[in-house]
């Protein structure tokens, strides 16, 4: 590693212009190697916005009981997935950890005790993506847990504490899927951008209501129908969306990438704000 990057990594976080963030439909962990419309998405939205000092990342598949940030130097890349080929398994992505990125997202949490964890590293909800935005894995990342035990506005308000660091060059990347319901997914064309119509419908919703700002119906969604219901069976896909849509300032413009349905009851469609 080079003498700047060290000190770019240790210097104290100061003011930058705000960084856009980012909910990203990360769908298959084999988006990882394959080529695909996606991916080529995911390459595209990094040429649009400036390159961060460093990363934090919701997955959704990192869900603990109460809420904790990486802190290590060096976060290994968890394979947490089977059934896959040997090529996804060999896939490292190398990034630097930000133990400072880490303790000051500790230190801007007031609704609850934030932990410092040393044991869980990058899933692949955070690395199947970033690598795809920045290959050389040259940006430090840390990842905040999902605490499961708490309800859909507690996650939008922890969000909420965390927006100066866009003001700090960091890149607020959630990551998971608007309508993930793997129990209706049509195995046999898995590569096909096709939507059930419920699927279709709750993402139609979704999308109008993140593009008009209006996100309480968002954090409601257990009261907005049978779509929803079908589209979020357990939340920790959608969860991610809330912790970007909480960092979005009045009128701040929101766009829309990658927005397709894939095998019947999944959409790929992400968000960037700013």
């Amino acid at each position: 590693m080079k003498l700047q990057d060290l000190n770019k990594m240790t210097a104290p976080l100061g003011k930058t212009p705000k960084m856009p963030v980012l909910f990203l439909g990360h769908g298959s962990p084999m988006n990882a190697i394959e080529e695909n419309e996606f991916v080529q998405g995911f390459r595209n939205i990094a040429r649009h916005i400036p390159k961060p000092n460093a990363i934090l990342c919701i997955s959704a598949h990192w869900e603990t009981k109460g809420t904790f940030v990486t802190a290590m130097q060096n976060p290994p890349t968890i394979h947490d997935f089977g059934g896959f080929p040997k090529a996804l398994f060999d896939v490292q992505y190398p990034a630097p950890g930000s133990p400072e990125l880490a303790k000051e997202t500790q230190s801007l949490i007031t609704i609850t005790e934030v932990g410092l964890d040393d044991k869980w590293g990058l899933d692949h909800g955070a690395w199947s993506v970033i690598k795809h935005l920045y290959p050389e894995a040259d940006i430090p990342v840390i990842q905040m847990s999902i605490d499961y035990s708490q309800a859909p506005q507690y996650h939008y308000e922890l969000a909420r504490e965390i927006k100066s660091l866009r003001e700090k060059g960091i890149l607020v990347i959630g990551s998971g899927n608007m309508v993930h319901n793997l129990r209706m997914v049509e195995w046999r064309r898995l590569h096909e951008t096709f939507g059930f119509d419920w699927a279709v419908e709750a993402n139609e919703k979704m999308k109008a209501h993140i593009l008009s700002g209006e996100h309480q119906p968002l954090i409601n969604f257990r009261s907005q129908g049978k779509a929803f219901d079908l589209a979020i069976p357990t939340p920790e896909h959608y969860l991610p969306l809330l912790y970007a849509l909480a960092l979005k300032a009045p009128n701040e413009p929101v766009n829309l990438f990658n927005d397709q349905p894939l095998a019947g009851s999944l959409t790929m469609t992400s968000v960037k704000i700013g």
